[in-house]
């Protein structure tokens, strides 16, 4: 039987589900193709959360059974040798992360309010776009906003640091090829280029996502898909705790196949929480929010934090990369290394932005 024809009702949903389904005439697969959540909570006349709770089973267990394409390790390999990363402007930052931030991968920046999440994501929001002559993607980005934190007047700073860098790196080399580049990289096509969603709370968050395939389809430079933040509807909008842990895991299991059918980056910011130690005499200390079940969610996992007035990043988590903590700083132009002539104009004080302690293992 072809998986388009698959009945719904031999899906794990429940029965209350499957009876709404058929008396609403929703048969098969097929039936509920580009039908959208908040369609399908109309017609059956549920809430916009059961909907898409509804769409991810059927389209998750879909794909689980078409046959995929075999590989060699080999070919893995070099596929992923031959990927550039997104960089960072961090010499550091990028050199800790093997390149830059990974395409195929999920990557996950966690921090205290204040220590540079969100700079982080704008300015890797700016450098998908470096044309190709540059050493770049010359990509698009998707930013999806859940915290109002998006700031585009920042992201005009960046831009126009970054379009700055690449005109004088063409006019002292001389590149021809550098220079036409250039024709089609300036700060209007850069922002025209960042895809912005704004999610209020986190029925749009999970239906922006179920979305996404599709825009990705129509916009295949996109190369570059953030969520800031993934925590915060989802630490304070729920009670039911079983539920936030099944529309996580539906969430992770969209952005790593978002990832690696797309060939891109996919970027989550988290906050950070309170970890009371059950020792009588134990310390608490800071560990990335939404619990440990998620921390298998991303691919990389990078913790921001401050000590001494000072930025800096832990890797955390990797495949292939030692632990390793470097120093950066926020600049007006963007994300930098920290070195003595720097300027530090944007850096806030840790009197604003109390440090986050480093966190155990």
């Amino acid at each position: 039987m072809m998986q388009s024809q698959r009945e719904l009702s031999s899906f794990p949903l429940s029965s209350a589900h499957k009876v709404k389904l058929s008396s609403a005439g929703f048969l098969t697969v097929d039936d509920l193709k580009d039908v959208r959540p908040t369609e399908l909570a109309k017609d059956l006349r549920v809430s916009a959360s059961e909907a898409l709770d509804i769409l991810t089973t059927v389209q998750g267990f879909s794909s689980k059974v078409g046959v995929s394409q075999t590989r060699t390790a080999l070919d893995i390999l070099r596929q992923e040798d031959s990927s550039r990363g997104i960089i960072t402007f961090s010499e550091q930052l990028d050199e800790m992360l093997g390149g830059g931030v990974p395409l195929c991968k999920v990557t996950e920046l966690c921090g205290a309010p204040g220590v540079g999440k969100t700079q982080v994501c704008l300015q890797l929001s700016v450098d998908v776009q470096i044309p190709e002559a540059f050493g770049g993607l010359g990509g698009e980005a998707v930013y999806v906003d859940t915290e109002g934190s998006f700031i585009v007047e920042r992201l005009v700073d960046i831009a126009s640091a970054t379009v700055e860098h690449c005109q004088q790196i063409a006019a002292i080399s001389d590149n021809a090829e550098q220079m036409e580049a250039l024709q089609t990289f300036s700060l209007e096509s850069v922002l025209s280029r960042v895809h912005y969603y704004r999610c209020h709370d986190y029925v749009q968050l999970l239906a922006t996502v179920h979305l996404l395939p599709d825009f990705i389809k129509e916009h295949p430079k996109v190369k570059l898909v953030v969520v800031d933040s993934i925590a915060f509807h989802f630490r304070h909008d729920f009670e039911d705790l079983a539920l936030r842990t099944r529309l996580l895991a539906g969430l992770a299991q969209s952005f790593i196949t978002m990832a690696t059918a797309n060939r891109l980056a996919v970027v989550l910011t988290n906050q950070m929480t309170t970890k009371i130690s059950k020792e009588p005499h134990g310390r608490s200390h800071l560990v990335p929010a939404l619990g440990e079940s998620w921390g298998h969610a991303s691919t990389i996992r990078v913790i921001l934090y401050w000590e001494n007035k000072q930025r800096y990043a832990l890797l955390y988590k990797s495949p292939s990369r030692q632990e390793t903590v470097v120093q950066y700083q926020v600049t007006v132009g963007g994300i930098r290394d920290v070195c003595e002539d720097s300027e530090r104009v944007r850096d806030s004080s840790p009197e604003e932005h109390p440090p986050a302690k480093r966190p155990r293992h």
